[in-house]
């Protein structure tokens, strides 16, 4: 059987373009900024996250769970402002998917576990748009990542099949699961 040709690739945006976006460090740094319990706020994310990643909550409502929860010294924009402040752009990465984008003619996804204000922030911040066709986001779709269902939307949004595509994330479970489907995977 002749191998197709890669006219697609999906790509996670945090570890592989994007520093994560809020993960255990990021809540570490706010702890010890803002001066809260550390176990406090993990527990309280742990307990919320998945359904602010999924979409089902807002960013505010989550902040309302897992730290404005009781009256603080800050404000809530201070506090948005320092988990946005978190992301940082992987350059290499960046230029790469550009590059690969322009000298290949192909289609770029992001298929990636976000929340909606953290990722629509991204986008705008890096100016990711300039070389990302669509996004399939945990936040924007209501699956996540290891469920299937997020990769078959993509693939369907891109009308793309399986071996036409190349996928990139830095967990390697999440290239497991899409290589099940017959998507080639990269673990970054």
């Amino acid at each position: 059987m002749a191998t197709k040709k890669i006219t697609t690739l999906f790509t996670d945006l945090g570890g592989v373009l994007l520093t994560n976006g809020w993960d255990r460090s990021s809540r570490n740094a706010a702890t010890k900024h803002f001066e809260l319990d550390v176990e406090e706020v993990q527990e309280r994310h742990h307990l919320t996250f998945d359904t602010y990643e999924v979409g089902k909550i807002s960013l505010d409502i989550y902040l309302d769970r897992v730290i404005f929860y009781e009256p603080r010294e800050f404000s809530r924009q201070e506090f948005k402002t320092f988990m946005y402040n978190c992301s940082r752009p992987h350059e290499d990465m960046l230029a790469m998917m550009r590059e690969l984008k322009a000298k290949n003619n192909i289609r770029i996804a992001a298929v990636s576990n976000e929340g909606r204000e953290l990722t629509t922030h991204r986008i705008k911040s890096f100016n990711l748009s300039s070389f990302i066709d669509f996004y399939i986001v945990s936040s924007f779709v209501h699956f996540r990542k290891p469920d299937t269902d997020i990769f078959k939307i993509a693939l369907d949004t891109a009308q793309a099949l399986p071996q036409e595509v190349l996928y990139i994330d830095d967990r390697a479970m999440f290239v497991e699961v899409a290589n099940q489907l017959g998507i080639h995977g990269i673990v970054h």
